[in-house]
């Protein structure tokens, strides 16, 4: 397989694959909340979420999305001068608005410079028709995929982490997008509370076999002043260790069809509020031990696709 110096298809190899040049994320805060915590399904949220709801390093909501958009572009300019941007809008539920309002926003994104497309996370409980039909009306105009949070296809998984909905919902919105051919990026979470390596394999087979386009790894962080802080303490679940989940995502890199592009292979957590695994802060650490696992193996992702 041939993505570079890759042995996996990693985003950066589909963006400059497609536009022909590096592509920049911009995260961006779109101002939402989540049903998950205005009380619709809750008012919790998720069991690892923290406060600004999986965004620490997106723009402030207390500014409009063309000033995020210029703040976080400047930020950039310094080593990328020319770069070309996907605006992400990245924490809380991101479709869950009116569509006037939704759409007011996803518009104000597009009409900046160099902003070439959209990334859009939210929930599989926040698509309905209307939603749908705006992000399918976007999508004949822009690049655009949408992010779902599956994090495990683990029934009991998913009510102890407060996920609020059940696989046939994730299975709808799935269907739902692809039939208007909008691209889908998965989240997993690896490390889950008792979730089992079995569990894990389990998830990461469902997602191979789906109609989906992207994934993103996520460790487990366990992050201070969240519920899950609390119930780690109380409960104390076995983590998992560096190698552990080098391996781990080495084995699923294997499972996958070499066409789902890899958006991440860890995810980050701001190092003040990290509580553990501590090991994670170390991301270049287990970027390069993914790499050499990799190599050791003389793998690549598809290996053991079937």
């Amino acid at each position: 397989m041939n993505w570079y110096d890759k042995r996996f298809h990693s985003l950066n190899y589909e963006l400059r694959k497609t536009f022909k040049e590096k592509v920049f994320k911009l995260s961006l805060d779109g101002g939402f909340t989540c049903p998950n915590r205005d009380g619709k399904i809750g008012t919790k949220g998720c069991l690892f979420c923290n406060e600004r709801g999986s965004g620490d390093f997106t723009g402030s909501r207390n500014n409009s999305i063309s000033t995020q958009i210029i703040e976080q572009k400047n930020l950039l300019s310094t080593k990328w001068p020319n770069g070309k941007y996907i605006a992400y809008f990245q924490n809380f539920t991101n479709t869950y608005a009116s569509v006037e309002l939704l759409k007011s926003k996803y518009y104000e994104a597009l009409s900046n410079s160099n902003i070439v497309g959209l990334a859009i996370a939210t929930r599989p409980d926040c698509l309905s028709y209307d939603v749908l039909e705006l992000l399918n009306e976007i999508n004949n105009k822009t690049y655009l995929w949408i992010e779902l949070g599956l994090q495990t296809i683990n029934e009991n998984s998913a009510l102890l982490i407060r996920r609020g909905y059940n696989n046939t919902v994730f299975e709808h919105a799935l269907n739902e997008l692809r039939l208007r051919n909008i691209n889908v990026v998965v989240h997993t979470i690896l490390g889950l509370p008792y979730e089992t390596t079995n569990d894990m394999f389990n998830t990461i087979n469902y997602i191979a076999h789906s109609d989906i386009q992207g994934i993103k790894f996520h460790l487990l962080h366990i992050l201070y002043n969240t519920d899950l802080y609390d119930f780690y303490m109380s409960n104390k679940f076995k983590l998992l260790s560096q190698d552990e989940y080098i391996n781990l995502i080495v084995d699923f890199l294997e499972l996958l069809p070499p066409n789902i592009v890899i958006h991440r292979t860890t995810g980050d957590a701001p190092k003040n509020s990290l509580f553990a695994p501590l090991w994670s802060a170390n991301k270049r650490a287990v970027l390069n031990g993914i790499d050499k696992e990799l190599k050791n193996r003389n793998s690549y992702q598809g290996f053991n696709y079937k």
